[in-house]
Protein backbone atom coordinates (compact mmCIF):
# COMPACT_ATOMS: atom_id res chain seq x y z
CA UNK A 1 0.00 0.00 0.00
CA UNK A 2 1.33 3.88 -1.13
CA UNK A 3 0.47 7.14 -0.46
CA UNK A 4 0.15 9.93 -2.75
CA UNK A 5 -0.28 13.90 -2.50
CA UNK A 6 -2.75 15.36 -4.29
CA UNK A 7 -4.56 18.57 -5.28
CA UNK A 8 -8.32 18.14 -5.37
CA UNK A 9 -9.86 19.47 -8.55
CA UNK A 10 -8.44 22.32 -10.55
CA UNK A 11 -7.29 24.84 -6.97
CA UNK A 12 -9.22 22.48 -4.12
CA UNK A 13 -7.63 21.11 -0.98
CA UNK A 14 -4.90 18.96 -0.89
CA UNK A 15 -5.04 15.69 0.58
CA UNK A 16 -3.79 12.35 0.73
CA UNK A 17 -4.85 9.19 -1.08
CA UNK A 18 -3.86 5.60 -0.18
CA UNK A 19 -3.28 3.24 -3.66
CA UNK A 20 -2.36 -0.52 -4.68
CA UNK A 21 -1.62 -1.73 -8.17
CA UNK A 22 -1.17 1.15 -9.98
CA UNK A 23 1.78 2.90 -11.63
CA UNK A 24 1.00 6.66 -10.05
CA UNK A 25 3.61 9.26 -10.61
CA UNK A 26 3.74 13.04 -10.45
CA UNK A 27 1.79 15.37 -12.68
CA UNK A 28 -1.06 11.90 -12.78
CA UNK A 29 -4.78 12.98 -13.20
CA UNK A 30 -6.59 10.60 -10.91
CA UNK A 31 -10.26 9.86 -10.03
CA UNK A 32 -10.23 9.34 -6.16
CA UNK A 33 -12.40 8.78 -3.40
CA UNK A 34 -14.98 11.46 -1.95
CA UNK A 35 -16.69 11.91 1.42
CA UNK A 36 -20.16 11.20 -0.63
CA UNK A 37 -19.20 9.49 -4.04
CA UNK A 38 -15.94 10.61 -6.33
CA UNK A 39 -13.95 13.72 -7.11
CA UNK A 40 -10.62 14.24 -8.74
CA UNK A 41 -7.37 15.70 -8.77
CA UNK A 42 -4.00 16.17 -9.83
CA UNK A 43 -0.45 14.34 -8.10
CA UNK A 44 1.63 16.91 -6.52
CA UNK A 45 4.28 14.79 -4.74
CA UNK A 46 5.83 11.31 -5.51
CA UNK A 47 4.09 8.42 -4.18
CA UNK A 48 5.59 6.99 -0.70
CA UNK A 49 5.97 3.69 0.63
CA UNK A 50 3.38 3.18 3.81
CA UNK A 51 4.86 0.73 6.74
CA UNK A 52 1.19 0.46 8.38
CA UNK A 53 -2.34 0.22 8.28
CA UNK A 54 -3.26 3.89 6.69
CA UNK A 55 -6.04 5.31 8.89
CA UNK A 56 -10.05 4.80 7.83
CA UNK A 57 -10.32 8.37 7.56
CA UNK A 58 -7.90 8.22 4.68
CA UNK A 59 -9.61 7.73 1.33
CA UNK A 60 -8.22 5.54 -1.78
CA UNK A 61 -7.37 6.29 -5.37
CA UNK A 62 -9.94 4.76 -7.57
CA UNK A 63 -8.10 4.77 -10.72
CA UNK A 64 -5.93 6.75 -13.10
CA UNK A 65 -8.13 9.36 -15.13
CA UNK A 66 -9.19 8.04 -18.76
CA UNK A 67 -10.19 10.53 -21.78
CA UNK A 68 -13.65 9.67 -20.75
CA UNK A 69 -13.06 11.11 -17.79
CA UNK A 70 -11.45 14.39 -19.19
CA UNK A 71 -14.26 15.24 -20.91
CA UNK A 72 -16.42 14.78 -17.64
CA UNK A 73 -14.82 17.40 -16.00
CA UNK A 74 -14.69 19.46 -19.39
CA UNK A 75 -18.26 19.26 -19.35
CA UNK A 76 -18.30 20.22 -15.48
CA UNK A 77 -16.15 23.19 -16.14
CA UNK A 78 -18.86 24.43 -18.81
CA UNK A 79 -22.05 23.91 -16.13
CA UNK A 80 -19.84 25.55 -13.32
CA UNK A 81 -19.19 28.71 -15.10
CA UNK A 82 -23.02 28.94 -15.75
CA UNK A 83 -23.68 27.77 -12.29
CA UNK A 84 -21.49 30.94 -11.25
CA UNK A 85 -23.64 33.21 -12.88
CA UNK A 86 -26.63 31.64 -11.40
CA UNK A 87 -25.53 31.67 -7.94
CA UNK A 88 -24.13 35.62 -8.74
CA UNK A 89 -28.15 36.86 -9.71
CA UNK A 90 -28.99 35.22 -6.31
CA UNK A 91 -26.22 36.98 -4.34
CA UNK A 92 -27.63 40.02 -5.86
CA UNK A 93 -31.01 39.49 -4.91
CA UNK A 94 -30.24 38.14 -0.96
CA UNK A 95 -27.98 41.76 -1.18
CA UNK A 96 -24.79 39.85 0.55
CA UNK A 97 -21.15 41.91 0.43
CA UNK A 98 -19.31 39.10 -1.07
CA UNK A 99 -16.88 38.79 -4.30
CA UNK A 100 -17.74 35.25 -6.38
CA UNK A 101 -14.64 34.16 -7.71
CA UNK A 102 -14.97 30.78 -9.55
CA UNK A 103 -17.27 27.77 -8.83
CA UNK A 104 -16.17 24.18 -9.01
CA UNK A 105 -18.15 20.55 -9.22
CA UNK A 106 -16.79 17.40 -8.06
CA UNK A 107 -16.65 14.43 -10.45
CA UNK A 108 -19.98 13.25 -9.88
CA UNK A 109 -21.82 16.40 -9.47
CA UNK A 110 -22.44 15.58 -6.19
CA UNK A 111 -21.43 18.88 -5.06
CA UNK A 112 -20.56 21.93 -6.15
CA UNK A 113 -18.34 24.80 -4.60
CA UNK A 114 -18.29 28.55 -4.84
CA UNK A 115 -15.23 30.32 -4.09
CA UNK A 116 -15.68 33.77 -2.78
CA UNK A 117 -13.92 36.55 -1.28
CA UNK A 118 -15.34 39.39 1.60
CA UNK A 119 -14.13 41.61 3.90
CA UNK A 120 -16.20 40.42 6.43
CA UNK A 121 -18.22 36.91 8.11
CA UNK A 122 -20.90 36.14 5.81
CA UNK A 123 -23.93 34.83 6.60
CA UNK A 124 -25.13 32.43 3.56
CA UNK A 125 -27.75 30.32 4.62
CA UNK A 126 -30.47 31.79 2.71
CA UNK A 127 -28.63 31.39 -0.12
CA UNK A 128 -27.36 28.15 0.30
CA UNK A 129 -30.76 26.49 0.06
CA UNK A 130 -31.89 28.49 -2.88
CA UNK A 131 -29.14 27.10 -4.51
CA UNK A 132 -29.61 23.81 -3.76
CA UNK A 133 -33.39 24.33 -4.68
CA UNK A 134 -32.04 25.64 -8.20
CA UNK A 135 -29.31 22.82 -8.31
CA UNK A 136 -30.31 19.79 -6.48
CA UNK A 137 -26.70 18.83 -5.04
CA UNK A 138 -25.20 19.82 -2.17
CA UNK A 139 -23.60 23.41 -1.98
CA UNK A 140 -20.39 24.82 -0.33
CA UNK A 141 -19.69 27.98 0.12
CA UNK A 142 -16.03 28.90 0.04
CA UNK A 143 -14.31 32.29 1.34
CA UNK A 144 -11.02 32.45 0.19
CA UNK A 145 -8.00 35.21 1.07
CA UNK A 146 -5.97 36.92 -1.15
CA UNK A 147 -3.25 34.67 -1.67
CA UNK A 148 -6.10 31.83 -3.02
CA UNK A 149 -8.08 34.37 -5.12
CA UNK A 150 -4.68 34.79 -6.87
CA UNK A 151 -4.11 30.51 -7.51
CA UNK A 152 -7.71 30.14 -8.79
CA UNK A 153 -6.77 32.63 -11.50
CA UNK A 154 -3.28 32.12 -12.17
CA UNK A 155 -1.15 33.97 -14.22
CA UNK A 156 2.91 35.24 -14.37
CA UNK A 157 4.99 36.36 -11.65
CA UNK A 158 7.72 38.93 -11.45
CA UNK A 159 10.37 36.05 -12.81
CA UNK A 160 8.11 35.21 -16.13
CA UNK A 161 7.13 32.28 -15.04
CA UNK A 162 4.15 30.84 -13.97
CA UNK A 163 3.30 31.76 -10.34
CA UNK A 164 4.43 28.88 -7.67
CA UNK A 165 1.28 28.85 -5.81
CA UNK A 166 -0.93 27.64 -9.03
CA UNK A 167 2.39 25.14 -10.03
CA UNK A 168 3.46 23.31 -7.32
CA UNK A 169 3.27 25.28 -4.04
CA UNK A 170 1.17 22.58 -1.33
CA UNK A 171 0.25 25.48 1.23
CA UNK A 172 0.97 28.91 2.03
CA UNK A 173 3.46 29.24 4.68
CA UNK A 174 4.36 32.60 6.35
CA UNK A 175 6.83 34.91 4.67
CA UNK A 176 8.76 37.28 6.52
CA UNK A 177 10.28 40.87 5.51
CA UNK A 178 13.33 39.17 7.47
CA UNK A 179 13.65 36.48 4.52
CA UNK A 180 13.91 39.40 1.92
CA UNK A 181 16.50 40.93 4.19
CA UNK A 182 18.66 37.77 4.39
CA UNK A 183 18.40 37.60 0.39
CA UNK A 184 19.68 41.47 0.38
CA UNK A 185 17.14 42.16 -1.94
CA UNK A 186 15.58 45.51 -1.45
CA UNK A 187 12.96 46.42 0.86
CA UNK A 188 10.81 48.05 -1.72
CA UNK A 189 7.18 46.33 -1.63
CA UNK A 190 6.67 46.72 -5.84
CA UNK A 191 10.09 44.39 -5.79
CA UNK A 192 9.69 41.74 -3.29
CA UNK A 193 5.54 41.45 -3.69
CA UNK A 194 3.79 38.88 -5.89
CA UNK A 195 0.64 39.67 -7.73
CA UNK A 196 -1.60 39.32 -4.84
CA UNK A 197 0.00 42.12 -3.32
CA UNK A 198 1.74 39.49 -0.13
CA UNK A 199 5.60 39.03 -0.11
CA UNK A 200 6.63 36.83 -2.80
CA UNK A 201 6.18 33.16 -1.33
CA UNK A 202 9.54 32.46 -3.25
CA UNK A 203 11.32 34.38 -0.41
CA UNK A 204 10.21 31.45 1.74
CA UNK A 205 11.63 28.66 0.53
CA UNK A 206 14.77 30.47 -1.41
CA UNK A 207 15.47 31.66 2.71
CA UNK A 208 15.88 28.39 3.43
CA UNK A 209 18.89 27.85 0.49
CA UNK A 210 20.61 31.23 2.04
CA UNK A 211 20.20 29.67 5.41
CA UNK A 212 21.84 26.54 4.80
CA UNK A 213 24.72 28.00 2.16
CA UNK A 214 25.29 30.51 4.73
CA UNK A 215 26.37 28.10 7.75
CA UNK A 216 30.57 28.39 8.59
CA UNK A 217 30.26 31.98 6.79
CA UNK A 218 31.49 34.53 8.90
CA UNK A 219 28.51 37.13 9.64
CA UNK A 220 28.28 40.55 7.54
CA UNK A 221 30.07 43.43 9.82
CA UNK A 222 31.51 40.87 12.38
CA UNK A 223 35.87 41.05 12.72
CA UNK A 224 37.80 37.84 12.27
CA UNK A 225 41.01 36.37 12.80
CA UNK A 226 42.71 35.51 9.37
CA UNK A 227 46.59 34.57 8.52
CA UNK A 228 46.65 38.00 7.49
CA UNK A 229 45.66 39.49 10.62
CA UNK A 230 42.27 41.02 11.69
CA UNK A 231 39.65 41.80 9.56
CA UNK A 232 36.33 43.36 9.33
CA UNK A 233 33.60 41.23 7.20
CA UNK A 234 31.97 43.64 5.09
CA UNK A 235 29.83 41.60 2.53
CA UNK A 236 28.81 38.03 2.34
CA UNK A 237 27.63 36.20 -1.03
CA UNK A 238 25.82 32.63 0.37
CA UNK A 239 25.13 31.38 -3.33
CA UNK A 240 28.86 32.06 -4.02
CA UNK A 241 30.38 31.67 -0.73
CA UNK A 242 32.01 34.87 -1.19
CA UNK A 243 32.86 37.20 1.88
CA UNK A 244 34.18 40.53 1.36
CA UNK A 245 37.28 41.59 3.87
CA UNK A 246 38.70 44.60 4.86
CA UNK A 247 41.97 44.58 6.89
CA UNK A 248 43.27 46.71 9.26
CA UNK A 249 46.16 48.06 7.05
CA UNK A 250 42.55 49.38 5.02
CA UNK A 251 43.39 46.50 2.17
CA UNK A 252 40.66 44.63 0.96
CA UNK A 253 40.28 41.21 -0.13
CA UNK A 254 37.58 38.32 -1.45
CA UNK A 255 37.85 35.24 -0.32
CA UNK A 256 36.33 32.14 -1.68
CA UNK A 257 34.86 29.29 1.26
CA UNK A 258 34.95 25.83 0.05
CA UNK A 259 32.21 23.25 -0.20
CA UNK A 260 30.46 22.66 3.33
Amino acid sequence: MRKVTVRLRDVGLIANFVFDGMDIEIGDYIIVEADRGMDYGQVIAAPEKLFSEPKKSVKKVLRIMSVDDFRVIKENRIQAKESLKTCSEKVKDHRIKMKLLDAEYSFDKSKIIFYFTSENRVDFRELVKDLAKIFKTRIEMRQVGVRDETRLFGGIGPCGRRLCCRRFLKNFEPVTIKMAKEQKLPLNPTKISGICGRLMCCLNYEYRTYVELGKKLPREGKIINTPKGKAKVLDVNPLKREVFLEYETEERERVIYGPQ
